[in-house]
């Protein structure tokens, strides 16, 4: 990996490579790409499903863009369920570029798991690793990732295991992200009854016949336009408190 003249050598010089809008590969200095719009980027390297294999890799329809969004295990699924939960993500790519950076004795290369755009207009990159997988080459690697995210103006998080009862919620919720779950009419008595908060199934059944109304509910706490207490705490139940408390802390 040639280090153009005139590079500052003070910080490691890192390049990208990606799939362009017309399905051409790039390779270009991270600091030309830091406006680039890798939320719409296709996957720089293919999902596999090897017999045998431990993991299990997949594609999961993302209701934040509207698109499928790939993974390559239970737990790269996992975060992007919650990625997908989070009001504050506007977009969402799995492996979006491999970067490059040469270590002192060799060129390296790492594609992180996902890259997600803010409603802000920021920007974060995220890998996915449980913390007792973590070998070595993947420290080596995170930390690079880590500064080139820096130079980019771009975040970085490694993440891991997610806490088990919030996903199971969001887990549950999920099931109905899709706006056909919206019934209009289902909604609007939905949002007249939990104008004061109360139990979850009570409020379904004020609010209509439960073939209509439940569907519409759930899909309004996945759009956290409802919003049910404790989630990360307990299990969604008939007795879960519904209403507008917090909401305009999500």
């Amino acid at each position: 990996m040639a280090v153009p003249a005139g590079v500052d050598l003070a910080v490691p010089y890192i390049e990208l490579s990606y799939v362009d809008a017309v399905r051409e590969r790039q390779r270009r200095p991270l600091l030309d790409c830091v406006t680039a719009r890798f939320e719409d980027a296709a996957p720089v390297r293919p999902f596999r499903w090897p017999r045998g294999e431990r993991h299990f890799a997949g594609w999961y329809w993302a209701a934040t863009t509207g698109q499928h969004v790939g993974f390559e295990s239970w737990l790269e699924r996992d975060q992007l369920l919650l990625m997908d939960f989070d009001p504050k993500v506007a977009g969402i790519a799995s492996q979006p570029f491999w970067l490059h950076w040469y270590d002192g004795e060799r060129e390296r290369r790492h594609a992180p798991d996902y890259f997600v755009r803010r409603v802000d207009g920021s920007a974060v990159v995220i890998d996915v690793r449980a913390d007792e997988r973590i070998e070595a080459k993947d420290t080596e690697a995170f930390e690079a990732t880590r500064m080139a995210c820096t130079q980019a103006g771009w975040g970085f998080k490694r993440v891991g295991t997610p806490e088990a009862v919030l996903l199971a919620n969001v887990r549950w919720l999920s099931r109905y992200r899709h706006p056909r779950c919206l019934h209009p009419t289902a909604a609007d008595r939905l949002w007249e009854v939990f104008a004061t908060p109360g139990p979850l199934l009570p409020g379904a059944d004020a609010a209509g016949d439960r073939l209509a109304t439940l569907p519409a509910l759930f899909h309004l706490l996945w759009r956290q336009e409802l919003v049910a207490e404790d989630l990360s705490v307990q299990l969604l139940g008939p007795r879960t408190v519904v209403g507008w408390i917090g909401r305009d802390a999500h």
